[in-house]
């Protein structure tokens, strides 16, 4: 199959084409123009010559006392002829009325005896043509003598006109030199141009080729300001934001996929977390069901079994659906003054605490308001001191600060004990989600509680990090400060 031909080649024949047409025509126009120029002159200097000539025959019959017979004409034709020679510098001959040649002058031809001015001038009528030999352009001027009405003979001039018809041919070849030349400095221009166009084109149907092939690493580098640089930064910028949304799509997609594989794993954890206190009561029930009372210690052991696994059932159900309330609704805001009510908290934790052999140490700034849920902060609090004191060596004490940094309440919970590992510190946030440390299951932990401390965070604009390190493991929460408004008094 024959490719087919590109820009560069259709502008360049075009221009082609255009410039032999414009050349053909312009040598067409100017030869006509030049021809007719030349005949001009020619008639003008043949009328001239007629006239002067006409004039001289008619002083010469006069000055002679001659009538106007034709005798007279042939007696005196070889002075005439002569002497009009010398004023015309042209070859002259005479002729009788009837055609026969009576005298011509040294330099006349004889094979010019004969042409269509002479038949025109036997007519009675005044003509001239034109001979072309190699390099030289003679024309024969024949018109008709007559004295007092009546034709005594003719008189044919041979008048040499090349050097007319040379500066003729001269200013049509300097025309047609000119003319080569501008059409040539016209093509390389114009050749040069079509690079200048054509080549970027190449590169940009290149590059988009590429593109539609899927390859986005293309670039494309012109120092130019005109309309095909600015296509070619068009085209960069084009394919920058093509990248930048495949980007967003290929992330959206990633965290799309990502929040699937939560969910199942999400409600795989929800399943197997309810399953396995209701797969033990329902054990035990249908064990109590089939032995009746008859072992009283199985029947103290299972009833007490079903309601530990009924109550831990119910605090699950309770924090899934405080989880769910958690990431959907969001209450109307309030000033809470942040700092008394982590106070407060601590304060009814001790408790809890010296039943675990633990202290509570709590250093509290005034004046640390936030804007938030009093309900949800103290819920907060609650969850990561319990924490705190759950997962605690033995006779240390909890750490708990809250100070003013930067326009921000920032609150630390720090205590002792073992470290948890950063595998499980990069998914200790997601429900269900359980550090593999030895008391979780003895402290029978679902593992929605930091899930749902997180989400009161977020809805509170805050953050909240977790790190453990040395035995030592520390929540620290940072929440917005505001000011309080009149009315509200720490």
């Amino acid at each position: 199959m024959i490719p087919a031909p590109t820009i560069k080649v259709k502008f360049l024949l075009g221009l082609f084409v255009i410039f032999a047409a414009s050349f053909l025509l312009l040598n067409h126009f100017i030869v006509q123009i030049i021809e007719t120029s030349n005949e001009k002159i020619m008639t003008q200097d043949l009328i001239g010559l007629k006239k002067n000539s006409s004039v001289y025959v008619k002083q010469a019959f006069m000055i002679n006392h001659f009538g106007n017979d034709e005798i007279y004409f042939r007696q005196m034709a070889k002075d005439v002829v002569e002497e009009l020679r010398q004023v015309t510098s042209s070859e002259i001959s005479a002729y009788g009325v009837n055609g026969e040649l009576i005298y011509a002058s040294a330099g006349w031809k004889n094979s010019n005896t004969a042409g269509d001015d002479l038949d025109h001038a036997l007519n009675g009528k005044t003509s001239y043509t034109i001979n072309y030999t190699d390099s030289t352009a003679e024309a024969y001027y024949s018109y008709p003598v007559v004295i007092d009405g009546k034709k005594v003979g003719i008189l044919r001039f041979a008048k040499d006109f090349s050097l007319l018809y040379e500066q003729s041919r001269h200013i049509l070849d300097f025309i047609s030199y000119v003319t080569i030349a501008i059409f040539a400095a016209a093509f390389i221009f114009s050749y040069i141009l079509s690079r200048n166009i054509t080549i970027p084109i190449v590169k940009l149907t290149k590059a988009s080729t590429e593109v539609t092939n899927g390859n986005l690493d293309i670039r494309l580098s012109f120092r130019r300001k005109d309309e095909i640089g600015q296509l070619a930064d068009n085209f960069g910028t084009m394919i920058e934001k093509i990248k930048a949304q495949i980007g967003r799509i290929e992330q959206d997609r990633d965290r799309l996929e990502e929040l699937n594989r939560h969910r199942k794993q999400f409600f795989d954890n929800v399943t197997h977390e309810l399953k396995t206190p209701l797969t033990s009561v329902l054990g035990y029930a249908q064990m109590i069901k089939e032995n009746g009372q008859t072992d009283e210690a199985f029947f103290d052991k299972g009833m007490n079994h079903i309601v530990d696994e009924s109550k831990r059932l119910h605090d699950m159900v309770v924090k899934l659906l405080e989880l769910s309330k958690e990431t959907s609704d969001r209450e109307a805001f309030e000033p809470v003054l942040a700092g008394r009510l982590l106070q407060d908290v601590c304060e009814g934790m001790k408790f809890k605490a010296e039943r675990y052999r633990k202290t509570i140490r709590c250093e509290v700034e005034d004046g640390l308001w936030v804007d938030g849920s009093e309900p949800k902060l103290r819920q907060l609090f609650i969850n990561i001191i319990d924490n705190a004191i759950k997962y605690s060596f033995a006779q240390t004490a909890i750490s708990v600060k809250a100070q003013l940094v930067s326009g921000h309440v920032h609150m630390t919970v720090a205590n002792q004990g073992e470290d948890i590992r950063p595998e499980d510190l990069a998914k200790i946030f997601e429900p269900f989600y359980r550090a593999n440390m030895r008391k979780s299951k003895e402290l029978g932990s679902c593992g929605l509680g930091l899930s749902i401390c997180k989400a009161i965070v977020d809805d509170h604009q805050g953050s909240i990090v977790i790190r453990s390190a040395d035995q030592e493991t520390s929540v620290a929460i940072e929440l917005p400060y505001t000011k309080p408004k009149r009315g509200h008094a720490e």
